[in-house]
């Protein structure tokens, strides 16, 4: 994953809704009228949400009749945690330039 993916989805989830949304999606798939009853917003600005999410790669999406059933990308999700590791690693092993 290069920084330009992770910035993508750091700036999907830096929305508190969307991280709410993630949350919801973690311990598996929902159906957007599931996801729609614990916000206090209208069905277009689920869209709205989902949407970003699934540009993103976080998020995946299947139809059934006139619903949208989401679950989180479990591949991007991985993705995002190892370059955060990664960098969390190389920070600890950094040799400071001024010594």
């Amino acid at each position: 994953m290069v920084a330009a993916d992770v910035a993508l989805l750091c700036k999907a989830l830096g929305d508190t809704n969307r991280l709410q949304i993630v949350q919801m999606l973690s311990d598996g798939e929902k159906c957007g009228c599931k996801l729609l009853e614990q916000f206090q917003f209208t069905q277009p600005t689920l869209s709205h949400h989902m949407k970003i999410l699934c540009e993103c790669g976080l998020v995946t999406a299947r139809k059934e009749g006139k619903w949208s059933h989401y679950s989180l990308n479990r591949e991007t999700f991985e993705a995002l945690q190892a370059f955060l590791t990664e960098l969390g690693r190389n920070s600890e092993t950094m040799e400071g330039c001024c010594q």
